[in-house]
């Protein structure tokens, strides 16, 4: 099962390896890791995606919980969250196929950052389904290169509102 744990820290060096090795220990493979300073220059959010028994995933969100670095570790998995991530994508293109890929990626809401004879580099934003899909589309033409950010979350209105 797919789960995603928010982890407000203190913004100090060292934290992040901590926390990484804490789940490569237990054995969980992070699928997508975002970390980055909160509205407040001294904590760091970090949001991390996993997929795991639940029991096993309880069992290292009560460690986190005892790092002294640690201020609050939150369970995203059955809340109602807002989920995107970011993909830098570069497409081949020839002058044939130029109008077609520049209407798939209006379809999309990706943006194009930037352009040249061969290939167009898109932005795109969105959660994995959203991603996975335009990649799926625009892979006949051919893709270049790929760089996608991991998920960044926060829960919807007041459910489970990180402090």
């Amino acid at each position: 099962m797919r789960h995603m744990v928010s982890v407000l820290m203190e913004n100090k060096f060292g934290v992040l390896a901590r926390i990484s090795t804490l789940f490569a220990a237990r054995g969980f493979n992070i699928d997508s890791l975002s970390v980055s300073e909160t509205e407040d220059p001294a904590i760091s959010r970090m949001t991390i995606v996993v997929k795991s028994d639940g029991s096993i995933l309880e069992q290292v969100t009560k460690q986190l919980n005892k790092l002294v670095d640690i201020i609050k570790v939150n369970d995203f998995t059955d809340c109602a969250t807002i989920e995107r991530g970011l993909a830098l994508i570069k497409i081949n293109v020839t002058k044939s196929c130029r109008d077609e890929i520049i209407g798939l990626i209006g379809m999309f809401r990706a943006r194009i950052v930037d352009i040249s004879q061969d290939s167009i580099v898109t932005e795109i934003t969105g959660d994995e389904d959203k991603i996975d899909a335009f990649m799926k589309v625009v892979m006949p033409y051919g893709i270049k290169e790929t760089n996608r950010t991991g998920i960044v979350a926060l829960t919807r209105g007041n459910a489970n509102k990180v402090k």
